[in-house]
């Protein structure tokens, strides 16, 4: 039953996934969240998020952001790090993920989602047959709505780690 909320993949911070790994699987495109994914909710790129794009375009990588967030919000994170987005993207619909995938000409089969929220994000990708990674949050500051969005993601995480192989 909770199974569609389960992401492919569980990691403390995209700062630590092996994308290297990744591109050698096949995986050609990654489509980010921003808020609490690459820094904490509502702050600017960062050294940190900087380097980490430079490093997955050196890759090869294609990448575009995706976020529910307003266009100023959005637009403010990607001028820094020059790529694409997507605003008021109404995750989990599935519609923005397809249409971020069709923007980078790759699909389902080779393309990553990197997000903190299971009920938006890793539901979405999921729906839209994504590999979904999904991290924990860089920072506890959350938005209200947000803050009760995680009281029920520890049920489905607690599921999540207790599934059966």
């Amino acid at each position: 039953m909770l199974e569609g909320f389960y992401p492919k993949d569980y990691v403390n911070s995209t700062y630590e996934i092996d994308f290297e790994a990744l591109y050698r699987k096949g995986y050609r495109s990654i489509i980010f969240d921003i808020d609490n994914t690459l820094v904490p909710h509502g702050a600017p790129a960062d050294e940190r998020a900087i380097a980490l794009i430079k490093r997955l375009k050196k890759i090869g990588y294609q990448i575009t952001m995706l976020s529910n967030n307003k266009e100023p919000r959005v637009k403010m994170f990607c001028d820094v790090v020059s790529l694409p987005y997507i605003y008021k993207a109404g995750k989990p619909n599935p519609e923005k993920y397809r249409l971020a995938m069709q923007q980078m000409g790759t699909n389902e089969k080779n393309t990553l989602f990197v997000g903190d929220q299971i009920f938006t994000d890793v539901w979405g990708a999921n729906k839209a047959g994504i590999y979904s990674i999904l991290v924990k949050p860089i920072h506890p500051k959350e938005e209200i709505q947000i803050v009760l969005k995680r009281i029920l993601e520890k049920v489905v995480l607690f599921f999540y780690a207790h599934r059966r192989p």
